[in-house]
């Protein structure tokens, strides 16, 4: 597979592989972008999502989101504009917002500059509400017709991602409100359940469906969470989780994630925030999930705090991802160990982006040593 902004992805690939499978090549997986050198204009390295000069403005929030000419363009000019060192690759995945599942099942999207939100509809479990996949819901139209075009325009470019499939507890909780849907569970937990169940098919065919559009132009998958997979992969997560227990998280969600883990190729859980962590013996005791992305909150301290528990998930045998600061990659080749770690940050500049990457090197040959 070429990618023009990506010389060097057959190089890539491989290591991809062998960070799936918990092994190092050469060095610890590491993703950096930077201002590209002698790019002429301004560059999108650290603001994929600003306004770009060349581009004529969208005054309108949801045309800036759903343009689809002006949603190519707009990657397009980041993708030329930033250096893509170690295992950072240019990926345009379709960004409808984190509800775009639960609107392709009745929920109203609103458009802001930065982020989506959706408005549940689901007022009552009695009549039990028809929960499917309508094929001409127009936000389900709308994902795959721009999932076709990014396609084709990025074809021996860039790759193409998947878009955010947020199913399960998540998209209940969109669909009838995480305040109500905490009630649920106490009062109508059979309720919950069969709802649980009538959504469990439709996330593996929005998966399959958006898979074989990339699939036409491109070999395997990627998603918001800019990691590669050469067979089917996706990042697992129930953001609901934090605000219930263990016991309830296991009885109401975890069934349908251990499913999608042991269905995919590859499979990472996206671990957000601190609210997140007394669900993590249940992920670790999973067979079939690789790893886990560990995202402290926007109110944590340094990673650097968290290697007690990134020593742990790696006891467990499972791989990392972890975006972080670049100051902190080199602290952190020096506490944690480079098998199944990939570590992702920005630089100011090309020359730190691959000074960072030899550093990376030399980590690696240490620790051999």
């Amino acid at each position: 597979m070429l990618m023009l902004y990506k010389e060097d992805w057959e190089d890539v690939a491989r290591r991809f592989e062998a960070w799936w499978e918990g092994e190092v090549i050469d060095r610890v997986a590491l993703q950096v972008t930077a201002p590209k050198n002698g790019y002429h204009g301004r560059s999108y390295a650290r603001e994929p999502h600003s306004e770009i000069p060349s581009l004529e403005p969208l005054k309108d929030p949801k045309r800036r989101w759903t343009d689809i000419e002006y949603v190519i363009a707009k990657n397009d000019e980041y993708f030329r504009s930033t250096f893509w060192g170690g295992e950072a690759f240019p990926c345009l995945w379709v960004n409808l917002g984190p509800d775009i599942f639960a609107a392709y099942l009745g929920c109203e999207l609103s458009f802001a500059e930065d982020t989506t939100w959706s408005r549940p509809f689901i007022d009552s479990w009695e009549p039990f509400p028809r929960i499917e996949l309508d094929p001409e819901n127009a936000w389900w139209r709308l994902t795959k017709e721009m999932t076709a075009a990014a396609v084709e325009a990025g074809k021996g470019k860039y790759f193409v991602g998947i878009t955010d499939i947020h199913g399960g507890g998540d998209a209940l909780a969109a669909m009838r409100g995480p305040d109500r849907l905490c009630i649920d569970l106490l009062e109508s937990p059979d309720k919950i359940k069969r709802a649980m169940e009538s959504l469990k098919p439709i996330w593996y065919t929005v998966f399959e469906e958006l898979h074989e559009i990339v699939q036409r132009r491109m070999k395997g998958s990627s998603t918001w969470l800019n990691v590669w997979s050469p067979d089917r992969m996706y990042p697992l997560s129930c953001d609901f989780s934090c605000m219930i227990s263990p016991d309830m998280f296991s009885e109401f969600f975890l069934p349908e994630i251990i499913d999608q883990a042991n269905w995919l190729d590859h499979s990472i859980y996206h671990l957000d925030g601190p609210g997140a962590i007394p669900h993590l013996d249940l992920l670790l005791e999973m067979e079939k999930l690789h790893g886990i992305q560990w995202v402290p909150g926007a109110a944590s301290e340094s990673m650097l705090k968290w290697v007690p528990l990134l020593r742990r998930i790696q006891r467990a045998g499972k791989i990392l991802h972890l975006s972080v600061i670049s100051e902190e990659v080199e602290p952190l080749l020096r506490e944690l160990s480079p098998e199944g770690l990939m570590l992702s940050t920005s630089c100011d500049s090309e020359e730190d982006a691959r000074q960072l990457l030899e550093i990376a090197v030399r980590a690696v040959s240490r620790r051999a040593g």
